[in-house]
């Protein structure tokens, strides 16, 4: 049975690529500073740790026999525009202290394959008609945010311990990602959680409003293709870092419609100034693809599933008040 340390289990991501190993046959272990907020961890072992400190790194990864076969790095300190607008310092200083100390320590202790979650907000700002980009135009750097800084920093710290250690590393950036069980309120959300949330407590036949003018373009991945890209990115020879999200590209307005049709509601829609991000995303996925993988959900499914789960969760609550 082969063994992974998912560190940020306690996440939306991280969670679903806990019961992705499981359905595999993995012994799990998870590792976040705080439990999962909406789901029970179903990892074999779980321990709450800060891996901004090296010996909760080194806690982390000590196993009683021998080492783990493979770690799934994606703890982060992160959410959506509205997060990472106002929480420059934290997101650079907690970020690079996880991502420097993991790589550290997981070289020194021997593990074979080391798995990193980056972002395509490693990329710099598009026009809505540029041609995609391939891994390779993220470099000269000028990416929209310090998140987006900090991660491509630490894909440079993961791929110097490749060169230096005998582990395999992996690394996938992150297109926007959406799902069931993730977080969808109190200012960390991102874009599809937050418009599911403003739908689902808006009366039939209100005013729901969105930042921004609806035109900005972004491809929208549903959790499940995600972690399936993880795990194999995580299982190939695939080297270096590999764009990870769907092709369906879509307005904001796109999507909001989208959530509206979802919930059968009549609403209209006011745009209001507030963080919007970058113009466009549009990346290349030639990489990924050569590996036989493809996302398999549409924006229409996955929106469904996120809808009701959201639309529970906005009743759970009223109903507790």
């Amino acid at each position: 049975m082969k063994r992974a340390l998912v560190c940020g289990a306690g996440g939306f991501i991280g969670g679903h690529l806990v019961k992705k190993l499981k359905r595999e046959g993995y012994w799990v272990r998870g590792v976040d500073i705080k439990p999962h907020e909406f789901a029970p961890t179903q990892a074999d072992e779980f321990l709450l740790l800060d891996l901004r400190e090296p010996e909760n790194c080194k806690a982390a990864l000590t196993l009683g026999n021998g080492t783990f076969d493979e770690v799934y790095q994606l703890a982060a300190d992160m959410g959506g525009m509205g997060f990472i607008s106002v929480a420059e310092c934290e997101v650079l200083r907690n970020n690079a202290l996880i991502n420097v100390h993991m790589a550290h320590t997981a070289a020194e202790m021997g593990v074979p394959r080391y798995f990193f979650s980056s972002s395509v907000c490693v990329y710099r700002d598009m026009e809505p008609d540029e041609p995609p980009l391939t891994e390779d135009d993220a470099i000269p750097a000028e990416p929209d945010n310090e998140y987006g800084w900090e991660k491509l920093y630490a894909e440079r710290v993961a791929m110097a311990y490749g060169r230096r250690y005998p582990v395999k590393v992996r690394i996938a950036r992150f297109e926007n990602c959406y799902g069931p069980e993730g977080t969808w309120n109190g200012g960390r959300e991102k874009a599809p959680a937050a418009i599911c949330r403003k739908v689902a407590q808006a009366e039939d036949g209100g005013i729901i409003e969105v930042w921004g003018d609806g035109t900005a373009i972004r491809v929208f991945t549903y959790v499940d293709d995600l972690v399936d890209g993880i795990y194999t990115l995580m299982q190939s020879d695939l080297e270096g870092p590999v764009n990870l999200g769907s092709d369906e590209r879509v307005t904001v307005a796109d999507l909001v419609r989208t959530v509206i049709d979802a919930s059968g509601k009549r609403l209209k829609v006011k745009y209001v100034p507030g963080p919007m991000g970058v113009h466009a995303r549009n990346f290349s996925k030639a990489r990924i693809r050569s590996l036989g993988w493809e996302a398999k959900v549409s924006l229409k499914e996955g929106i469904a599933h996120t809808y009701r789960w959201i639309e529970e969760q906005t009743k759970a609550v009223h109903r507790v008040v």
